[in-house]
C-alpha cells in the first residue's frame, strides 16, 4: 500500500475511535468507509425488528458537509421484509455481495455484545474485490469495538439498561432543539414531538427480595428491563437508576400520547407472570420535558408524581401536570400514619 494511502487509512481509523457520541459515531462510520472505498452511497441500517431504522447514511454526490443521520419517524421507517438482502445477510451472519449493471454491494451484518443487529450497506460503482470487502468488515469491527466499549462505560451491568451515570447527558442529547447540532452533526427531530421524564418503581421489591432471595429479585429487575425495551419504542431512553428504579425519557406528540405510552407499560408489568414470585406490579410518575428543563428539575417533578401513585395505592401511573396537586406533591409526614410507600 503507497505510504500516502496508508496515513489517509490511519487518519479515518483515528477518528472512527474517537468518537463518544454515538449519533456522531454512526455518521463517522458511513463517512469514512465512502471515502476509503469511494463508494457511491453507505447506509447503516438498525434492525428494530419489523422495522428498520437508517442510522446513518451518506452518498458522494451530496454537498460537501456533515453526513446527515438518523431519526426517520416510525411511520416512514421501511419495514425488514421490504429488504430481502438484509434480512438474508442478518440471518446468514455473513457478509453478503450483490453484484448488478450498476455495480455492487456488501452487506455487512454488525452485532454488538448488549445484542444489537446492524447492517453496514456500501454501493461501489465498480464489482466488490476482496480488498474492499476486507476493509467494510474492518471498518464494522472497529465501529462494535468503540460501541461496546461505550455500552461497558453507559450501560448498568445487570439490566443493560442505560446507567444514572449517562442520565443527565442522553437528557441533554435527546430533547435539545431541533435547530441545535452536536460535533457538526445536525440532528433531525420531528416538529410537534415533545419528551417526557417518566419514574418507574416496582411496587414492593423489597418483599421480593425478602421472600425469594436476590438472585430471585434480579431476574424480576431482568424481566422489567424487557417489558421496558418492548413497551417503549426504539428512539426512547431507558435507564435503571439503581435498585427497583427506572427512568424513561420517551418521546410522545401531547400528553395523551404519553399517558398511553406509560399505561401500556404499567399493564404489560401487571398482566406478566413472573417466575416463582408471580405478580408484580410498578408506579409511575411522569412530567412533561419543558424548555430549558434541567435533569434535575424535570427528574424531581416525576418524581413528585410517583410519590403521589404510591400513596394512592401503587399500580397506578401519574402525571406531574394534571394530577399532582402542590399538597399532594409534597412528602407526606409519617408521623400518625401508615403510609409505607418504599
Amino acid at each position: 500500500m503507497p505510504h500516502a494511502a496508508m496515513l489517509d487509512h490511519l487518519e479515518h481509523v483515528a477518528r472512527l475511535t474517537h468518537g463518544r457520541d454515538r449519533d456522531v459515531l454512526d455518521a463517522t462510520l458511513a463517512d469514512v468507509v465512502l471515502a476509503t472505498l469511494q463508494a457511491r452511497a453507505v447506509v447503516l441500517w438498525g434492525d428494530e425488528g419489523e422495522l428498520l431504522d437508517v442510522r446513518a447514511h451518506a452518498r458522494a454526490d451530496a454537498l460537501p458537509g456533515p453526513v446527515a443521520t438518523a431519526g426517520t419517524p416510525s411511520p416512514q421507517r421501511p419495514r425488514l421484509i421490504e429488504r430481502p438482502e438484509l434480512v438474508q445477510t442478518l440471518q446468514a451472519g455473513a457478509t453478503t455481495v450483490i453484484s448488478d449493471a450498476r455495480g455492487s454491494r456488501i452487506l455487512v451484518p454488525l452485532l454488538t455484545e448488549t445484542q444489537r443487529r446492524l447492517v453496514l450497506d456500501v454501493a461501489l460503482a465498480a464489482a466488490a474485490d476482496a480488498q474492499a470487502r476486507r476493509v467494510t468488515e474492518g471498518m464494522g469491527r472497529i465501529y462494535v469495538n468503540v460501541i461496546n466499549l461505550l455500552d461497558a462505560c453507559e450501560r448498568d451491568t445487570l439490566t443493560e439498561l442505560l446507567n444514572r451515570k449517562s442520565f443527565d447527558d442522553t437528557f441533554y442529547k435527546a430533547t435539545r432543539a431541533p435547530d441545535e447540532a452536536v460535533a457538526g452533526v445536525q440532528r433531525r427531530v420531528d416538529g410537534g414531538t415533545h419528551h417526557w421524564l417518566g419514574v418507574i418503581d416496582v411496587d414492593h421489591f423489597k418483599s421480593v427480595n425478602d421472600r425469594f432471595g436476590h438472585l430471585i429479585g434480579d431476574e424480576v429487575l431482568l424481566l422489567m428491563a424487557r417489558l421496558l425495551r418492548s413497551t417503549f419504542r426504539h428512539d426512547d431512553r431507558l435507564y435503571r437508576f439503581g435498585g427497583e428504579e427506572f427512568v424513561a425519557l420517551v418521546r410522545a406528540d401531547d400528553a395523551a400520547a404519553a399517558a398511553v405510552a406509560f399505561e401500556r407499560l404499567r399493564t404489560a408489568v401487571e398482566r406478566h407472570s413472573f417466575p416463582q414470585v408471580g405478580r408484580v406490579t410498578v408506579s409511575i410518575g411522569y412530567t412533561a420535558v419543558r424548555p430549558f428543563d434541567t435533569p434535575a428539575d424535570a427528574f424531581e417533578r416525576a418524581d413528585r408524581a410517583l410519590y403521589q401513585a404510591k400513596a394512592q395505592g401503587r399500580n397506578r401511573v401519574v402525571c406531574f401536570e394534571s394530577d399532582v396537586t402542590p399538597q399532594a406533591g409534597q412528602p407526606l409526614q409519617h408521623a400518625g400514619g401508615n403510609v409505607d410507600l418504599f
